[in-house]
């Protein structure tokens, strides 16, 4: 037995990569994943150099060193901290959409957004949004889009004044 684990240890390394590799599935933690890469290599030294298990452990230790100091953190990184994956309504939010009925302030309105059919009222709760007009959905309450026309300054909700136009502007200083 030993004289063939001598003449075969690549199989060995192999069958430790195999084990570690099948045992991160149940932690995903890429710890293990790192380790059986680091086994991985050990089991190419050893079918290049079969008799020298020193330099195949130090050749492993240094792999999987390397990935758990280096690939692993990226990996992590770029998991845990890539965009943020909006479910239910929340995805729509922000998005642009089309009136297919028109909306009033007392509700029975229509957008199309996306492909999908929605419920919408305006978002100023006096305006009437006429079909065809591009609209924003501002939140969601309910099942109902809350919607403001694309392009407009919300004053009505914000109880800004209108912008006017001062009738004598100032000239530049002239240098």
């Amino acid at each position: 037995m030993m004289d063939w684990l001598r003449d075969n240890m690549w199989a060995a390394w192999l069958t430790i990569a195999a084990v570690l590799g099948l045992a991160e599935l149940a932690s995903l933690d890429f710890t293990l994943l790192m380790l059986a890469a680091g086994a991985l290599t050990a089991a190419g030294v050893a079918a290049f150099f079969p008799g020298l298990l020193w330099l195949q452990i130090v050749v492993g230790l240094i792999t999987a060193a390397a990935m758990l100091g280096a690939i692993r953190p990226m990996i992590v990184r770029k998991i845990h901290h890539g965009q943020e994956l909006k479910t239910g309504s929340a995805h729509v939010i922000g998005r642009t959409g089309t009136v297919v009925k028109e909306i009033h302030p007392d509700g029975g309105g229509s957008i199309r957004l996306g492909g999908e059919l929605w419920t919408a009222r305006p978002y100023d709760e006096i305006s009437t949004i006429a079909p065809g007009t591009r609209v924003e959905v501002m939140h969601i309450d309910g099942a109902t889009a809350v919607v403001y026309p694309v392009g407009e300054p919300l004053h009505h909700q914000l109880d800004l004044p209108e912008p006017t136009q001062d009738p004598k502007p100032t000239d530049p200083p002239q240098s």
